[in-house]
């Protein structure tokens, strides 16, 4: 398999994963929505749109908004359901025109595709398929409702990976040119992000997709979980993994996006940012200081010496125990040879290995720690116990937090497909017949 097919694929199971997992964690809160499952024969072939002759019924749009409540984690009210209704079936028409192009271009996704999918979830979520799909009916959403879902999104990708992937090349010079801006950028602060993106295609569309925006804002700091709402609802590569964008620097966010997220606290998110054809909803999950390396995210590998003593025990039991001590760490060697050393001293004992960062020390122990090279036996002094001391058996200094090439490669690889697919679903629905009821 080529590395692109791979990439590809790989595009394709993060999505579904990511998509439908959310699904079943919080599927229980379907059957309090105010969309009931009962429908009139009228009302189930009720037409909410028409995308190239392609109908979408208003029970295919209640079923979905059901969906969508219940994944993103929006407060399951009348008013949040008739909000929403509007871009969900703006992405149950994308969805049509998708499917289409799947079907122009000759790319199939069978049951058994949606089959193992749909056991993958149910997997996950400690479940068979079977249970999914009669819990999901006893909610009050169809099955189909959730295969279509999974079709449409497997299908998209594989057009994705049909007519983008084998397109885009990234070279080596690319690779260089980012790698020497991430340097260069090594001391600016850094800023741990997700994102939201919602486009709009046309000046008539901005507004609707402001107020959009807006709602959701709303919607995330009353609670609802930011990676489940991305998922549902953006338009960015990012909505796979929850929105998540990694570590980025200022200079590298655009300028009224950076001015935003400066603002910030960790953990909130920013109002609807304005770009070229769409608005951006940040949060700040974490910053920190440049790309350099981080004492403080030093690890140690140590373990405790406890020569035992009672708190008011004589002055000369004090110095055997002390004498017992500083022989102990003359003589060390190694750790796994500490073992058999202790047992020369009575009422001597030695913890189980432990890792810690830096940052988990207090000062003074840390700064000498942090002076200290593996192998090495740090005296504490006298404590409650007895006689304390450090062995530290291993060391691993903070590098930084440097990319890789191959990291950066995916990177620039799937922003240059997610761009090109975006593009090409704008031209799909500019060409279609699309028809609102």
């Amino acid at each position: 398999m080529t590395q692109v097919s791979q990439r590809a694929n790989l595009l394709t199971a993060n999505k579904i994963t990511a998509a439908f997992f959310q699904l079943l964690l919080a599927v229980g809160l379907i059957c309090s929505l105010s969309v009931q499952p009962a429908r009139a024969a009228g009302e189930v072939l009720g037409i909410a749109a028409i995308v190239n002759d392609a109908v979408i019924s208003k029970y295919d749009l209640d079923q979905r908004v059901r969906l969508v409540v219940a994944t993103s984690g929006l407060q399951p009210t009348r008013e949040n359901i008739e909000r929403i209704r509007e871009q969900v079936l703006r992405s149950l028409v994308d969805e049509k025109l998708q499917m289409q192009e799947a079907e122009r271009l000759e790319l199939e996704v069978d049951d058994e595709e949606v089959d193992e999918s749909i056991t993958g979830i149910a997997q996950r979520a400690g479940m068979t398929s079977e249970e999914i799909v009669e819990y999901l009916d006893e909610s009050g959403v169809n099955e189909a409702a959730l295969r279509t879902q999974i079709t449409a999104d497997v299908a998209w990708n594989r057009v994705i990976g049909a007519r983008f992937a084998p397109l885009v090349q990234i070279g080596d010079d690319e690779i260089d040119e980012t790698l020497a801006r991430i340097n260069s950028d090594a001391s600016q602060v850094q800023f741990q992000l997700a994102e939201i993106y919602l486009s709009f295609d046309n000046p008539s569309q901005e507004r609707e997709m402001a107020q959009g925006a807006q709602r959701l804002v709303e919607q995330l700091r009353a609670g609802a979980p930011f990676p489940n709402v991305a998922q549902q609802f953006s338009q960015a590569a990012s909505a796979a993994s929850g929105g998540d964008i990694g570590w980025v620097s200022e200079s590298q966010l655009a300028p009224q996006i950076a001015e935003a997220v400066a603002r910030l606290d960790i953990g909130t998110v920013s109002n609807p940012i304005r770009s070229l054809n769409g608005f951006y909803i940040m949060q700040l999950r974490s910053k920190r200081q440049g790309l350099g390396p981080n004492p403080l995210e030093t690890r140690f590998q140590i373990i405790q010496v406890v020569f035992a003593l009672a708190p008011d025990a004589p002055e000369r039991a004090l110095q055997a125990r002390v004498a017992h001590a500083n022989k102990f760490r003359a003589e060390f060697r190694t750790c796994s040879g500490a073992v058999e050393q202790i047992k020369e001293f009575p009422a001597a004992q030695l913890s189980q290995p432990s890792t810690l960062t830096a940052a988990q020390l207090r000062n003074p122990m840390r700064d000498q720690l942090l002076q200290t090279e593996a192998g090495t036996v740090v005296p504490i002094g006298r404590t409650e116990r007895g006689i304390e001391a450090l062995i530290v058996c291993d060391r691993k200094d903070d590098v930084g937090n440097q990319p890789t090439r191959d990291s950066i490669e995916n990177t620039l690889f799937n922003q240059e497909v997610s761009m090109m697919a975006r593009r090409h679903l704008r031209d799909l629905r500019r060409d279609a017949v699309i028809e609102y009821r």
